[in-house]
């Protein structure tokens, strides 16, 4: 009950006549079953959508909805699944920490690249008339504060190889944009994002997640690798899931749009509020690197654009995420990905 009251809570920012809008179209959302995706697909089909939710996992959630498991590296099969639709949400993507990044570069550009190139060259084909695609935070270069800009990123992305395969499909719709006049193909890039349906994989699980899955295995004391002052903007997944059904109803004009929190924790701040949902102790070893100093997502552009407004407060997106774990700590294991086979 509780992760329902916080996914209305999330839902207010999107107005009746957007979810009418919805009512009766076909639409296809990729990465349907994971962190984001799973909200997504339970807010279209509350609106009356026709959905179809495809993913790698073995993973169904929701009832009345077509989910197909599928590779989308693969081009006939993106080809196959976005025929006769109204709207496409891709989301599907690829997700490890830090070590996976450095350790398997391979295992998320090659996959990453082919997934969005062949996507969204399935969408073109097909004329699926609205598109969004989710890109991420990763793509910018460093920085402390990330705010959009038009035309192009100026170094290298901060995260090496996903963000250059990100980046990759952003430009690809900009060309679509220029050649074909496909002005409803939008573009989001999101921060941190957390919350149930997240990857709990101990092999290539994000901060939040990794914190759960140790504290569940009753390590005491919690070590976390740095002196905690690293700040980062962490978005509860049910806000972004709406911020991208905004996004590709108003379109992003053209260019890609922020979606986060806005407000920066410090991971030790983050670490003293999850105390507060649940009690066990932690100890931050100095000696290990803390990572970029600072990451926080200026989302002033997405509120003007598409009348986005984040409602989950760290605290009770904490709560939920952990209610949720509590009850589904295997789900992970019917996950598939690509550093399995890599």
């Amino acid at each position: 009950m509780a992760i329902i009251i916080a996914n209305q809570k999330s839902k207010g920012m999107i107005s009746e006549s957007i979810l009418r809008f919805f009512h009766g179209k076909n639409v296809v959302v990729t990465g349907g079953s994971g962190l984001i995706g799973r909200q997504i697909v339970r807010t279209l089909v509350e609106a009356g959508a026709s959905v179809r939710s495809v993913s790698l996992d073995e993973i169904q959630i929701e009832e009345g909805v077509e989910y197909l498991q599928g590779d989308l590296c693969n081009f006939e099969f993106c080809q196959r699944i976005v025929k006769d639709m109204d709207c496409v949400f891709h989301v599907a993507g690829i997700k490890g920490s830090i070590e996976v990044t450095k350790s398997k570069p391979a295992s998320f550009f090659v996959p990453l690249l082919m997934m969005n190139t062949n996507i969204l060259e399935a969408c073109r084909i097909n004329k699926v008339e609205r598109v969004v695609y989710t890109s991420s935070i990763g793509a910018y270069p460093s920085a402390e504060v990330f705010k959009e800009h038009e035309g192009e990123d100026e170094g290298a992305p901060m995260d090496m190889f996903p963000g250059w395969a990100k980046r990759m499909a952003e430009l690809q719709i900009r060309a679509y944009q220029i050649q074909y006049d496909l002005k409803h193909y939008a573009v989001v890039r999101p921060c941190n994002v957390y919350g149930p349906g997240d990857n709990f994989d101990p092999a290539n699980a994000m901060v939040i997640p990794t914190l759960m899955r140790r504290i569940f295995s009753k390590e005491d004391p919690v070590v976390i690798w740095g002196n905690g002052t690293a700040i980062r903007d962490f978005a509860y997944s049910a806000d972004v899931a709406n911020g991208i059904i905004l996004a590709l109803y108003h379109g992003t004009g053209g260019r890609y749009v922020n979606l986060g929190s806005g407000t920066g924790y410090s991971i030790k701040e983050m670490v003293e509020i999850l105390q507060t949902v649940i009690s066990f102790r932690a100890e931050f070893d100095s000696t290990k690197p803390s990572g970029f100093p600072r990451r926080v997502m200026d989302i002033s552009l997405a509120k003007e654009m598409l009348g986005y407004d984040p409602q989950v407060r760290l605290e009770e997106g904490l709560q939920q995420t952990w209610n949720w774990y509590l009850e589904n700590s295997d789900e992970y294991l019917k996950r598939q990905n690509y550093f399995a086979t890599a």
